[in-house]
């Protein structure tokens, strides 16, 4: 017997990576096999529809909730399920689109296989804190949480368009503009940093490796920092992560800090832009997602 009482695959019909046709193709082979377990095809239609479709579907009862998209369209749906407070709710994702971190690195089985055995676990998210008190906003992000060069090189991803070809474009433009970010830490030291990412995974951006042994259900994150060293060492810890790794990293349960700057920011492939002055905090939710893998 299934553990789910309905399974909503949520995609987004313009995706590069074609999520229509897979989520179509999800959808029929579990039809298949669990023929009791009404299936739903939900198809956004604007930015942030993922997150409003999640929290309304998660409200009640014991739903899957997979996600046909990349970190980006997961983070929406992840985010949506935890706004529900609903711990029966469960999530998943179906890999599609142009980066697909988390679902690379924490697959243990294939997708339709897990959902139909209900192989369910619960794992950690990031929880980012922006400003305080009755202002202050709240996300959650399954993998990273990152300020510095890697929202720069994705603004310029956004900007310039996904390929190969414009992806290496995207990148270089980044390093050529980009500009080191001063923050303020919590006792008060400034610091001027080229990258600063908080992980839950291991590796981010398809081939950079952050750190070695993190996992996301280990009850802490991994603190990748660059602090300002100049391009050519910036481009030389990227080659690293990209060929052997950063290797191990230090790991926390909190970090905060405050932009001096405006700056933009990035959890799970979403884009935040910081005005000058915003406390930042990141704080790990331990098991708070339930999900297939």
């Amino acid at each position: 017997m299934s553990p789910f009482d309905r399974i909503v695959l949520v995609f987004n019909p313009h995706s590069t990576g074609d999520a229509a046709a897979s989520a179509e193709e999800l959808r029929a082979e579990l039809a298949r096999r669990l023929p009791d377990v009404p299936l739903e095809l939900r198809p956004t239609e604007h930015a942030g529809h993922a997150r409003e479709i999640a929290r309304e579907v998660a409200a009640t009862g014991r739903p899957l909730l997979v996600s046909v998209s990349g970190d980006g369209g997961y983070n929406e749906v992840v985010d949506g399920v935890v706004q529900a407070g609903n711990d029966d709710a469960v999530c998943a994702v179906r890999a599609a689109g142009n980066a697909n971190d988390h679902r690379r690195t924490t697959r243990e089985h294939h997708l339709a296989d897990a959902i139909v055995a209900g192989d369910v676990r619960r794992i950690d998210l990031l929880r980012l804190t922006l400003g305080t008190g009755a202002e202050a906003q709240t996300r959650y992000a399954h993998s990273y949480i990152g300020v510095g060069l890697t929202p720069v090189v994705a603004v310029d991803l956004e900007e310039g368009g996904k390929g190969s070809w414009r992806e290496i474009v995207a990148v270089v433009r980044g390093f050529a503009r980009f500009r080191p970010f001063p923050i303020r830490l919590e006792d008060g030291q400034r610091r001027t940093i080229d990258s600063l990412v908080f992980a839950n995974i291991g590796e981010m951006a398809k081939y950079a490796r952050l750190s070695e042994g993190g996992r996301p259900d280990d009850g802490v994150f991994e603190v990748v920092t660059q602090r300002r060293t100049g391009r050519l060492r910036v481009l030389a810890t990227a080659l690293r992560a990209a060929t052997r790794g950063l290797g191990p990293q230090p790991s926390a349960t909190h970090f905060a800090f405050t932009a001096l700057a405006p700056m933009p920011l990035q959890l799970d492939g979403e884009l935040v832009e910081l005005a000058a002055g915003t406390l930042v905090s990141v704080d790990i939710a331990p098991r708070a997602l339930a999900t297939v893998v």
